[in-house]
């Protein structure tokens, strides 16, 4: 890491640091020191952070104590900072692939991702005692006749009334609006009776993150006030595309208030409850997107991925969470809460699932073309082979990914070793050198787009309006200066340096998705949130390449803990090799999938006899 002095660390240039499984690069654990805090001690914490007399000098001491100061803002580093984390398009030599000409409409891209699956492949050929339902089955009964849009749109609100209620309060959605749902569910069950249905998405159930403008609905970023100054005028192009493909918007989904934490406890819209155990976290930012996934109330649902916000809760609600490249899907209409970490993505039950989604979002606008040149071209995964890609090697560095829980080391480990058995993939042992300082820079660029993007609002508001933990959030960050930021930058530039040496070794980075599974709600948060740097520090700890970096990454749950809570293994891939990635996280699903157990908060949409 280099010489340490007064001032900060002097870093060795990028290139000539030893990235190999000999280098010399220790390995440096998360330095959180804040202890926890909710109720009246978070109350008494904001008022310190906010009074002119000791908010400056508090905040100093957090920024030093946490070695924000000593690793970025006083460090010293060669490389120029970056300040987008944009990649030029390289053409990767991927396996079994098809290349998908960027004018398709999204129905059209839709149909060439259905047909890139397998023809007679559903989950019901699985042997597994439990299984969601995919697109794919809303798609085939309601092109039987055995069901209507209609009548799974009725069926769908009677559940998210019953698990709005006593005794779940389950919170997965902050609005939504039932004659605006049936309108589009009748309109769905009208072009199935004339044979003319849309695409496989035509009638499917999809939730949007309260994050993302949807029409008619308020986009609220977890808030109550955020949509009374930033009118929401119609739909982001995501959601745009998803209904012209047919698909049912059934609503916004509670999220942590402005993303700015990780447990999804919500003060203004309630506690977004894990349905694996009510009585713990679904884990945020996109905390309802991933908790009514894996209900069962939609096959799919959007989140947008600041911090691993959709990755996270993806693995510790047991579903599949898939971030692509920085640039893949259009950000347009997204709130602007962190311009150059936040990407759109995918929740599922499945892999698959999460694919036809992304094939129905992805691709840019006319207007981002200029900024990635030359511009990304489109692959599809061909999934019809029943044998995978062959030949690929997983980069693991094995003090991070041994950094977790005993119960997420052992599942996570288990899983990889199983899929370099089954397949014949190899292991390639690697430094990934100063992660800690990388997730240090992300906190400090993701801080300070925050305050950055909310600021004219910010002035307009009534401070009282904040939850109590965002108020916290929000003095952190606009404790960051402009050195900070550019250090920040410097740091972005060299972890580019860093990945792109290891991706020239291997296909992809594997880790666990969290480093602990979702842990227990307690009573003294419902009021002020909790500050729990702690545990938010150990959830976040894999996530931050995906976003720092623009890397495609995907999470696919692969067990459970003790308590049993889902456990995710997460792959990170090349820039543009969603392809690839897509091929790896469906090996190993089809590993894992047997193992999947029913949520305890479950509905079943489709009536399927269990």
């Amino acid at each position: 890491m280099g010489l340490l002095r007064d001032s900060g660390v002097v870093y060795k240039a990028a290139e000539e640091v030893d990235l190999g499984p000999q280098s010399d690069q220790s390995y440096l654990r998360a330095n959180v020191k804040a202890p926890r805090m909710a109720g009246f001690l978070v109350k008494v914490f904001v008022w310190f952070l906010e009074s002119r007399i000791f908010g400056a000098l508090l905040l100093y001491f957090l920024k030093k104590n946490n070695l924000i100061q000593k690793l970025v803002t006083h460090a010293e580093l060669e490389e120029e900072p970056l300040f987008e984390p944009l990649h030029p398009y390289q053409e990767l030599k991927e396996q079994e692939v098809e290349y998908i000409d960027s004018d398709l409409s999204p129905p059209e891209k839709v149909q060439r991702a259905v047909d890139c699956l397998p023809s007679q492949r559903t989950l019901d050929d699985l042997k597994s005692g439990f299984h969601r339902w995919t697109i794919l089955d809303y798609s085939r009964a309601y092109t039987s006749g055995k069901i209507t849009p209609r009548m799974v749109a009725e069926r769908f609100i009677v559940a998210v009334l019953e698990s709005s209620n006593p005794p779940l309060q389950m919170s997965f959605f902050i609005n939504y609006d039932v004659e605006d749902i049936l309108r589009q569910a009748t309109e769905s069950t009208h072009r199935y009776e004339k044979g003319e249905p849309i695409s496989v998405l035509d009638g499917v159930p999809i939730a949007i993150k309260d994050e993302i403008d949807c029409s008619p609905y308020p986009t609220t970023g977890g808030t109550k006030w955020l949509h009374k100054l930033r009118t929401c005028t119609g739909d982001a192009c995501c959601v745009m595309r998803l209904r012209l493909c047919g698909a049912i918007l059934v609503g916004k989904t509670n999220m942590h208030e402005l993303g700015a934490g990780t447990s999804g406890i919500n003060p203004h819209y309630g506690v977004t409850r894990n349905p694996y155990d009510t009585g713990r976290i679904s884990g945020g930012s996109s905390s309802g997107s991933a908790a009514l996934v894996s209900a069962g109330l939609c096959p799919v649902a959007l989140g947008v991925d600041g911090g691993g916000s959709v990755r996270m809760p993806a693995s510790l609600c047991g579903v599949v969470g898939f971030k692509p490249t920085f640039g893949r899907i259009p950000h347009a209409g997204v709130l602007p809460l962190n311009w150059t970490v936040g990407m759109v993505g995918v929740l599922a039950g499945t892999v698959e699932d999460a694919f036809i989604v992304y094939a129905a979002t992805n691709g840019q606008l006319p207007s981002q073309q200029s900024t990635i040149l030359p511009p990304p071209k489109e692959y599809f995964p061909l999934l019809k082979s029943t044998k995978p890609i062959t030949d690929i090697k997983l980069a693991k560095y094995g003090e991070w990914f041994n950094d977790c829980s005993d119960d997420v080391k052992i599942c996570c480990s288990s899983s990889v070793e199983q899929l370099c058995e089954r397949y014949g993939w190899k292991i390639v042992e690697v430094t990934i050198p100063e992660i800690e300082v990388m997730r240090l820079a992300h906190y400090v660029t993701i801080g300070s787009e925050c305050s950055t993007s909310l600021s004219t609002y910010l002035q307009k508001l009534n401070i009282a309006e904040l939850g109590w933990d965002a108020r916290v959030a929000l003095s952190v960050y606009g404790a960051f200066s402009s050195k900070d930021y550019i250090k920040a930058q410097q740091i972005r530039n060299r972890q580019m340096t860093f990945h792109r040496n290891i991706f020239a070794k291997a296909d992809v980075i594997v880790v666990p998705t969290t480093g602990v599974t979702a842990y227990p709600v307690k009573n003294d948060v419902l009021e002020t949130g909790e500050l729990d740097y702690i545990n938010g520090a150990a959830l976040v700890r894999y996530q931050i390449a995906g976003n720092f970096l623009g890397l495609p990454a995907v999470t696919v749950p692969v067990g459970y803990d003790k308590a049993g809570m889902p456990i995710g293994i997460q792959f990170i891939g090349k820039p543009w090799s969603e392809a690839t990635l897509i091929h790896i996280a469906i090996a190993m699903q089809a590993l894992r999938i047997s193992e999947c157990r029913k949520p305890k908060v479950f509905y079943d949409l489709l009536n399927k006899e269990e």
